[in-house]
């Protein structure tokens, strides 16, 4: 017993050594794990109140024995294996050597994330729902849905909608599409991507659109920040509709980009597609969104999406947008 005793005085002393300590101006004290620092917030993963915005003026000194990277103004990040609290309004960053900096001088800490080394996933599904009584009875229900898993090398990305919709019982939209891409990365930013896209629709004229692509793309950056990627792709479409079957080429430009904002809080992302088919009748097609997702909690966020889709071709335009407000969960 004495021993078990022990041994858990000794534990709980390691987790406390371990836990990132903030020093308050007006002389509060804080535990718990430094998430990442930007636009003036400290976000603060603590026990016993989940995750906690401070001010950075309001942060007399800090320590944290975790490596961080950390940005100064006019000048690039800078790797630390410890932040040492140090006098009111300063910090000690120890990397080979002992540094003493202004707090404010520092504009962002940020938790390294190894590159190609450690499993990582993550997704988003939003959901949107629109009852509607009156003179008519209108259900209609989205849910659209994205994943990410990373393990070495290798990166799988899926992407998937489902939207659905009656009118007095009648069915009025009824569609599905889903995508997936497999990532093979050669260094830190360049990789080969290679993926596949179908779509179901049974009340357009074209009810199956079906896509096979490859080509490489390059990562400028992902950290505990976002990410901003750019692919580029050579694809083969084909397209099904009741009067017959039409394949043909396609070359292709895509981008993903997420940057959290406000402390992890919102997060801002945006997506888009713009192909160029080898065929006369068509010019381009975009398939592009923008959104805001605001967290309520370690799971619960609520969605702001826009969605633009347009085709130009025989000297027209074709456009169609979509407003999507809701629910959803992340991890």
């Amino acid at each position: 017993m004495l021993r078990f005793l022990l041994s858990t005085v000794l534990l709980a002393a390691a987790a406390c050594a371990q836990a990132d300590t903030v020093w308050l101006n007006n002389g509060d004290r804080l535990t718990g794990k430094i998430l990442l620092l930007d636009g003036g917030k400290l976000a603060l993963k603590t026990q016993y109140a989940g995750r906690v915005l401070i001010d950075w003026k309001d942060i007399d000194t800090l320590r944290s024995d975790k490596p961080l990277l950390l940005r100064r103004n006019g000048l690039d990040s800078q790797h630390s294996q410890q932040l040492q609290a140090a006098g009111a309004g300063l910090v000690t960053v120890v990397d080979g050597g002992r540094e003493t900096l202004p707090l404010a001088s520092i504009t962002r800490l940020v938790p390294p994330r190894p590159l190609l080394q450690d499993r990582l996933w993550e997704g988003n599904l939003d959901a949107k729902l629109d009852l509607e009584r009156n003179e008519d009875r209108t259900d209609e229900f989205k849910l659209k849905g994205d994943t990410r898993v990373e393990h070495g090398r290798w990166r799988h990305v899926l992407h998937g909608q489902l939207e659905h919709e009656t009118k007095n019982d009648e069915k009025k939209e009824d569609n599905w599409e889903l995508e997936y891409d497999l990532d093979r990365f050669f260094t830190d930013h360049w990789f080969w991507r290679a993926g596949y896209e179908q779509e179901e629709d049974q009340f357009e004229d074209i009810n199956r659109q079906r896509i096979l692509g490859s080509g490489p793309g390059y990562r400028f950056w992902e950290d505990e920040l976002g990410r901003f990627d750019l692919i580029g792709q050579f694809n083969r479409v084909r397209l099904d509709s009741q009067g017959g079957e039409l394949a043909f080429n396609t070359w292709s430009l895509e981008w993903d980009y997420k940057r959290l904002l406000w402390g992890t809080r919102l997060e801002f992302y945006s997506s888009a597609e713009l192909q160029v088919p080898q065929i006369d009748e068509i010019d381009y097609v975009l398939d592009s969104e923008a959104g805001l997702r605001y967290r309520l909690n370690d799971w619960a966020r609520l969605s702001l999406l826009y969605e633009l889709d347009q085709l130009r071709g025989l000297g027209n335009t074709y456009s169609e947008r979509r407003y999507l407000i809701g629910l959803g969960v992340g991890w």
